[in-house]
């Protein structure tokens, strides 16, 4: 341990931290309609899960609803990035609703192996969180031969054969750790088995996972910035506090207490994958202003990964840059 240590007051910023290229996308998919087509546009769900963003979208003339049956018929839905069934899909063109997709291209490749498991007459054991908007659009691909099961508890409640053909797909917000164990008991338990050509849980959630587990150790409090109902964001929690370091979920730095910090000399700080990073830069600030002004990151991989916007917005985009020109 450094010598000054014990007496400097430290901020530990992990990196990767933040937006993913999904939820990147989806944002700007909404800011770009309402650039173009002018508002209000519809939004199914919350774009992303995180009420500063939603708040901000809000602010432009963006109308977050429940359900595409609240959207007046011929108007703008976006479908948020969680994704929704064939089901939501049927109701939003029967209603002559201008769709947008803004399903994150991770979530869409799960319910495209939903579908390949289920035509390949395949129970499908999902994993995730029951009630989630992600695991409703992907149970919905196949629901006949779909079941979701939160944990390695729940699989022992699974009534199937073990000589039944099964597949399994994860939520792809999930603990790495936690997924794994579940898989490997499923894998144990039966003997026809097929699972994802690649790994379900995203990049993104995967490298926020190691990044604050690098940071834990040498923190001796994690704060994670992020909405309550942001699956994302609580797995680092979780990571955090597995790892032997208390550990908060912060929705934004009014929420901050600070009883937490007695006796902490150093305090760890990662962002869910859908929390912006001014709210990050608010937290810091108000660290500061209780001591924890030296701030240190710690990386431990980059990230380049993008995904292009819907084509027509993008053509809209390439015409109003020509334009300005």
């Amino acid at each position: 341990m450094h010598p000054y240590d014990g007496l400097m007051k430290k901020v530990i910023l992990a990196a990767p931290r933040g937006y993913c290229a999904g939820v990147d996308r989806a944002v700007k998919i909404v800011e770009r309609a309402l650039d173009t087509l002018g508002a209000p546009v519809y939004v199914r769900k919350e774009i992303v899960h995180n009420g500063h963003v939603v708040a901000e979208l809000e602010k432009r003339g963006a109308i977050f609803v429940d359900s595409e049956s609240e959207i007046p018929p011929g108007a703008v839905c976006i479908f948020s990035a969680h994704g929704v069934s064939p089901a939501v899909r049927r109701a939003a063109e029967a209603k002559g609703l201008q769709v947008i997709d803004a399903t994150c291209p991770l979530v869409t490749k799960v319910h495209l192996e939903a579908k390949r498991f289920a035509r390949a007459g395949r129970k499908i054991v999902l994993v995730g969180h029951t009630g989630h908007e992600e695991i409703e659009g992907t149970s919905g691909q196949a629901p006949e031969t779909t079941v979701v099961v939160e944990d390695a508890e729940g699989l022992q409640r699974l009534e199937l054969d073990p000589g039944e053909p099964v597949a399994y797909l994860t939520q792809t917000t999930l603990s790495v750790d936690d997924t794994l164990g579940v898989v490997e008991r499923l894998r144990e338990r039966f003997t026809d088995i097929e699972g994802p050509r690649s790994d379900d849980i995203c990049y993104a959630t995967q490298n926020r996972q190691v990044a604050v587990k690098a940071i834990a150790p040498d923190a001796d409090l994690v704060l994670i910035v992020g909405a309550r109902n942001s699956s994302n964001s609580n797995r680092l929690v979780e990571v955090a506090r597995a790892a032997g370091t208390n550990a908060y979920l912060v929705p934004d730095e009014s929420e901050l207490d600070p009883a937490w910090l007695s006796g902490v000399d150093s305090v760890g700080i990662s962002s869910g994958a859908s929390a912006p990073e001014v709210l990050v830069h608010r937290l810091l600030e108000r660290l500061a202003g209780l001591g924890y002004k030296d701030v240190e990151t710690k990386e431990v991989t980059t990230e380049d990964v993008t995904f292009s916007l819907p084509p027509w917005l993008r053509e809209q985009r390439a015409e109003e840059d020509g334009a300005a020109g």
